[in-house]
């Protein structure tokens, strides 16, 4: 009878435990990533219904549109999303500050649609990102300084937009950015000469702004430097300071 009962207690209890592992294994990607992409998606209009299947199922088992999830477990038992791509979807709508939520996100990529409204200071939460592309859109508003304190920044593409104010110093901070490109918007205001502290910048293109005051000579010890674009902006003096001719590795300017 004793046994009897042993096993009826031992059975009881795992199938309660096999139910919870079978009710936490079914949440595959995290609760809040979930719950980011569906604000994300609320925040757009997408006329070609290309993400239509983010209402149904779990985003990284079910395969949602252009959401790349990595593509094993985390130590928290989810999966995490690595990329949206959502580029060239002829999206517009607005950028979601719950993109902040997705921290484990690598590829950030929203080129070429037509989304406007600002930035989102929380994209400074990403602190895994490493691209950045936003370019060809119609965004406004200043640059959140909270980008500079993403650590691993590799390529930052803001350019074709209507960007204004300055360039926030904080940006000084991205050591391991390469790629800055910011042409083609109203940014104002002098470039901070603390972007010469910057020692993976190979591209700068600033090109086609609003920008003022004096080139800073500092820019020339960007040790990496190979192409400067600074052309129809509205720099005080008809000089380029001397030391650029310093930059050996300079192809462009």
């Amino acid at each position: 009878m004793l046994r009897s009962r042993l096993f009826y207690i031992c059975s009881i209890i795992f199938a309660f435990y096999f139910a919870h592992v079978q009710q936490t294994s079914a949440q595959i990607t995290a609760p809040w990533e979930v719950d980011a992409l569906r604000a994300i998606r609320g925040s757009l209009s997408d006329p070609l219904g290309r993400l239509d299947n983010w209402n149904r199922g779990d985003p990284c088992v079910g395969n949602w549109s252009r959401v790349i999830c990595y593509n094993v477990t985390a130590s928290d038992g989810y999966f995490h999303v690595r990329q949206l791509e959502l580029l060239r979807l002829n999206l517009s709508g607005t950028l979601a500050p719950e993109l902040g939520q997705l921290s484990r996100m690598k590829i950030l990529d929203f080129m070429w649609n037509s989304i406007g409204g600002s930035i989102p200071k929380e994209v400074g939460n990403i602190t895994s990102l490493e691209l950045l592309l936003l370019n060809g859109n119609q965004l406004t508003g200043s640059l959140p300084e909270e980008i500079g304190f993403v650590p691993n920044l590799n390529r930052i593409q803001i350019d074709q937009n209507h960007i204004s104010g300055s360039i926030p110093k904080s940006f000084a901070n991205l050591n391991k950015t390469e790629h800055f490109h910011m042409n083609n918007n109203s940014l104002s205001g002098q470039i901070p000469p603390e972007l010469s502290r910057l020692p993976s910048l190979v591209h700068l293109l600033l090109d086609n702004n609003n920008l003022s005051g004096y080139l800073p000579p500092e820019l020339s010890q960007l040790p990496k430097l190979l192409i400067v674009q600074l052309d129809n902006n509205n720099f005080s003096g008809s000089s380029i300071p001397s030391s650029y001719g310093n930059i050996t590795t300079l192809l462009k300017l």
